[in-house]
This record gives structure tokens, C-alpha cells and sequence, in this order.
């Protein structure tokens, strides 16, 4: 276990946790050991986790004058941490309590931010912080519960001033998505990790200055990222949208079923849109309520070309084709809904993700844009190029055959084990789609007007090469380049497959 001396001396220590560039991570409670965030929920693939033990919790040491545990005398252990860690500027996270630490240090400290993450933020710093109707608001939502009558009774008699532990106890169940055997683990930590002395400390008189901070904030010039549960009562999302408009660049990602610890009630979710917004190389967009990422490679201002995947595949599965076509185009490509760092929305099917790409391309301000579009992509494209052709301007179909029933059709498929980096009922879902899809699908096919070209990957490729001679008789004036490389054509015979977009005009 790493440490350093803070500004008075003392010992401070902090965890290390993944491999990749450090994210500074503050614990709330307030004044809880930083060991309840774990690797939250899986972030630590992404990122090395700097899990920062504040002064008497954890492995730090107890400050000679207890006076330090306020609020904004943490702020100097934390640029402390960054200059020991060597950091010109750091991506800083602060969960629940420390909402207000990580925004004090970059009011303090703007120069050293380079992105702002605040998880189910309480920041009474900012003079924010969840109300009792707030959190009455999010109890209701769990009155199917079996524990609810006695926890919104329990709520009621700690407001009233009369705590216990008892009551304490009945309310905690609302601190998470679902209160199941993993919840009640993770609750159990708890008591043995606060300081309370500390915690009592934490927001004593002159801590903060709400209205100078609320001035602070909205000059400061980070990227903000504002994580908060659907079900959390401190904060409600309406207060986590209140905090991120005090931000000039900041967004609320509100987590769908989790509740003040998003990260355990909702991994996936919760790690996939935190990854997202501190990549430097992933952008975001909202289609319809659903979050997708997507990557550019090239300049804005060249001629734009849109690349989709396959079923189970990533915008990563473009790279190298898409670095050679940035020599002289702006390359844009989403992770489709379910898929890689977008959301996992769930109720997929083609048409589904035809009005996707009909909405990413709006979001964007694409019109006439080349398409390029593999296997499950295709048949997004194609299906929109029926309706809109206007959208586009040339339509490549990489080993997308036409929508015909197949025969025999495919079997219920079976999950593969492990981490996947798709949302797995997708894969049912389209293979039924496939097996009978809409017969006006396949009549559709004359009412694509643009130049396309379909590629087909040859005698190694899964799919009956005659398909994609019977696509093009069909889409007025396709060709048809073979290229015997299997599915994969992008991948496995690039030189090959690019050439064939060059002398497409792509």
C-alpha cells in the first residue's frame, strides 16, 4: 500500500487498482475507507484506479489536529496526491460525499482538472443537497418492496429526530438498485469503515461557501460527467441536473435501476458510460433516450464517411480501415445500441436500428454521407436507404445479404460464457428477425437509389455467395466485388477491401 505525506505531515495512503492512465477516485461516506469502491464495477479494465484513503480512514494516518477533516482543509491532501503521483493534470471522480471535495480542489485547483466525474453527488459546497421530499420521492418508487413500509416509517422517525440503529438499518435497503445477498455485503462494510468523529467534522462551519463555489464552477473549463441512480434519493436526477448546469461542458447520466451506488446496483451500465467520457477518443450522442459512442478519426471539415459493424462487433473493429480512409476523410463510427460503450437499451431488432442510424445521422448533421456498413450494419443501412435515400451518398454492404427467410432457419443461439462487450439478447432477437424477416424488406430493395456497392466475401464466408449476386440485380445499378476473405472482408483483406472503396469513389 503506497504513501505520501500530505501538507502537515501526515501519512496519507492510497490503492492502486487496474492497469491504463490514473483516475483519482475521492471516497464519500463522507470520511469512508476507499475500499467500498472496489474496482467499481469493472472500471479498472479501463483505467488505473488511485484510490485515495482520506486523513483517519483506511490506511491514513489520524491527523495531529482533528480540525483538518473539514471539507476544504482536503483539499490540499488531494493536490498533494497529484503532485506525489507526478501528474500534470488528473481525471478526478468523487462518489456521494466527496461531490464536494472534488469540486472544492477544482475550484481551488482548475489548471490540474482534466475531467470531473461526479457520482450520486451530494455537494452542499454548491448548495446541493437532496431534500426530504427528494428522498420520500424516490422511496415511493420502491413501494413494491417488501421491506418498503417499514423503511418509509424508519425514514420518518430519523427525520423526526429520533434515530436508531434500527432505523438506520430499515432505510438502507434504499441505498440500492436491487436488496439482494450482494447488497447486503456491501452494506455490512460499512460501519467498520467510517471515521465518525471525522465524518462529524466533515462539514463543519466555514467548510463551504455555496454561492462563491456556484461562481467557481461555472467558469470552470473541464469536460464534466455527472453519473446518477434512477432510484437514489440523494441525489434525485433533477438534482444531479441542477449540479451539471452550474458546469459549462457537463452532462447527467442517469443509471436505469440502480439507486446510490450505481456502480454495484448497475456495472455495466455505469462502467460503460464513466469509460465513454474519459476517453479522449470516444464521443457521445443521444438517439432517442439512448447514449451512443462513437470514434473520428481525420478531419472535421474533410468529406464524411460513416462506418457500421456487424452483430457483437465495436467501432474498434474499423481501425486500421478507418486510419488509412482519415488521409483524406473524416471517419466517423458508432458503437451501435447494445454494443461496445453505447448503452444496452434492450428490445433490439433491425428496424430498431435503422431509426438509429436515421438518428445518429441527424444528431450529427449528416446528409448525403458515404455509408459503409458490415454484415448487421448493412441491413440497417440498406433498410434506411429505402425510406432515405437522401440521407446518403454512396452505400457499401460488406457480406450483408439480402433479408430473405432462411432456410433452415437458424437454432435458438446459446449465450457464450464470460464478459461479453454486447448486450446478449441481441443476438436472439435479430436471429429471429433473420429467420422470418418482413417480406417489405426485401421488396424494398428497388427503392435504393444511391451508387452502392456490395462486397462479398467468397467460398470461405458463412453466407451463400448467390445472395449478394440476387442483392445487386435488385438495387438499381449495385455492383458486385468479390474478395475471398470470409465475413470479415474489412479485417482479413484490408489492402483489398480499401481498394475496392477507392475505386468506388470512397
Amino acid at each position: 500500500m503506497p504513501t505520501f505525506s500530505a501538507y502537515d505531515g501526515t501519512e496519507l495512503a492510497y490503492h492502486l487498482v487496474g492497469e491504463g492512465e490514473p483516475l483519482v477516485c475521492l471516497p464519500g461516506g463522507p470520511m469512508r475507507a476507499s475500499e467500498y469502491l472496489g474496482d467499481l464495477g469493472g472500471l479498472a479494465a479501463y483505467r488505473r484506479l488511485v484510490l485515495l484513503d482520506l486523513r483517519g480512514t483506511g490506511g491514513s494516518a489520524v491527523p495531529a489536529d482533528h480540525a483538518t477533516y473539514r471539507c476544504d482543509r482536503q483539499v490540499d491532501d488531494v493536490e498533494a496526491l497529484r503532485v506525489h503521483l507526478g501528474l500534470e493534470r488528473m481525471d478526478l471522480l468523487g462518489h456521494s460525499a466527496s461531490g464536494s471535495l472534488a469540486a472544492l480542489y477544482a475550484v481551488r485547483h482548475p489548471e490540474r482538472v482534466r475531467s470531473l466525474t461526479l457520482v450520486a453527488p451530494v455537494v452542499p459546497a454548491a448548495g446541493i443537497e437532496p431534500t426530504g421530499e427528494d428522498q420520500r420521492e424516490a422511496m415511493a418508487l420502491r413501494a413494491a418492496e417488501p421491506w418498503y413500509e417499514a423503511g418509509r416509517a424508519a425514514f420518518e422517525e430519523i427525520a423526526a429526530g429520533r434515530e436508531s440503529p434500527w432505523a438506520w438499518a430499515a432505510v438502507t435497503p434504499f441505498n440500492y438498485g436491487r436488496w439482494d445477498d450482494a447488497a447486503r455485503a456491501f452494506s455490512a462494510t460499512s460501519d467498520g469503515q467510517i471515521n465518525q468523529e471525522a465524518a462529524a467534522r466533515y462539514a463543519a462551519e466555514g467548510a463551504f461557501d455555496p454561492a462563491a463555489t456556484r461562481a467557481a464552477l461555472r467558469t470552470l473549463d473541464v469536460p464534466v460527467l455527472v453519473p446518477a441512480g434512477e432510484l437514489d434519493g440523494g441525489p434525485r436526477p433533477e438534482r444531479a441536473r441542477e449540479l451539471a448546469e452550474l458546469f459549462p461542458d457537463a452532462r447527467v447520466a442517469v443509471v436505469r435501476g440502480a439507486a446510490h451506488f450505481p456502480w454495484v446496483d448497475e456495472p455495466g451500465a455505469f462502467v460503460r458510460t464513466v469509460a465513454a467520457f474519459l476517453d479522449p477518443e470516444v464521443h457521445n450522442v443521444d438517439v432517442a433516450g439512448v447514449r451512443l459512442a462513437y470514434r473520428t478519426w481525420g478531419e472535421p471539415d474533410a468529406p464524411p464517411v460513416v462506418l457500421l459493424h456487424g452483430r457483437c462487433g465495436t467501432s474498434r473493429d474499423w481501425t486500421e480501415i478507418a486510419e488509412e480512409l482519415a488521409r483524406d476523410r473524416w471517419v466517423i463510427a458508432p458503437d451501435l445500441g447494445g454494443h461496445g460503450l453505447s448503452d444496452w437499451p434492450g428490445g433490439y431488432g433491425l428496424a430498431r436500428y435503422r431509426d438509429e442510424l436515421r438518428g445518429f445521422l441527424a444528431a450529427l448533421g449528416l446528409t448525403g454521407v458515404d455509408v459503409v456498413a458490415h454484415s448487421m450494419g448493412g441491413f440497417a443501412a440498406s433498410l434506411l436507404a429505402q425510406e432515405a435515400p437522401e440521407l446518403f451518398g454512396r452505400l457499401v454492404l460488406e457480406e450483408s445479404p439480402p433479408l430473405l427467410p432462411l432456410d433452415p432457419p437458424r437454432p435458438p443461439a446459446v449465450r457464450e460464457e464470460g464478459e461479453l462487450d454486447y448486450d446478449w439478447p441481441l443476438v436472439p432477437a435479430v436471429d429471429a428477425e433473420l429467420n422470418t424477416p418482413d417480406p417489405a424488406w426485401r421488396d424494398g430493395l428497388g427503392r435504393i437509389t444511391v451508387p452502392t456497392l456490395v462486397i462479398a466475401g467468397g467460398p470461405d464466408s458463412p453466407v451463400a455467395q448467390e445472395k449478394f449476386t440476387w442483392l445487386a440485380e435488385r438495387v438499381p445499378g449495385a455492383r458486385l466485388v468479390t474478395i475471398d476473405a470470409g465475413h470479415l472482408v474489412h479485417r482479413t483483406r484490408p489492402a483489398e477491401f480499401l481498394a475496392a472503396l477507392r475505386e468506388f469513389g470512397i
